[in-house]
């Protein structure tokens, strides 16, 4: 599994951007997939993630503007932001992983991760 993220970028409050991270390997139809960020001096929180069944969860700041999906065709997994706030800035990292759902949503437990990817938002 290598995952390879792409699509971060500068954009002013209210606007939007796509984070796309694709599989190079071949087991990405069933892995769980998920987007994390980490802001400076903070610590590392699960943004959204997509179970190989088509689940989704999304931390509570995200609900309504941030949404993940996958496209197994092309081993890519999305994140489109819309509604951008300053609050979302942060270095932005997609992981999968095969352990079970629950573990997916309720930890950073994934085995493998992509380089990340910065998204500034500027007020």
């Amino acid at each position: 599994v290598q995952l390879q993220a792409c699509g971060g970028g500068l954009v002013q409050a209210g606007g939007f951007l796509r984070l796309s991270c694709a599989d190079l390997g071949r087991t990405f139809s069933s892995r769980h997939m998920g987007w994390f960020r980490q802001a400076l001096g903070k610590e590392r929180e699960l943004v959204a993630a997509i179970s190989w069944s088509d689940s989704t969860y999304y931390l509570d700041s995200v609900k309504g503007r941030f949404t993940i999906s996958r496209d197994n065709a092309k081993n890519t997994v999305y994140l489109q932001m819309n509604s951008l706030k300053p609050e979302d800035t942060a270095v932005y990292y997609c992981a999968s992983t095969r352990r079970d759902w629950s573990i997916a949503i309720g930890s950073n437990e994934y085995t493998h991760w992509g380089q990340g990817t910065q998204v500034t938002v500027s007020s």
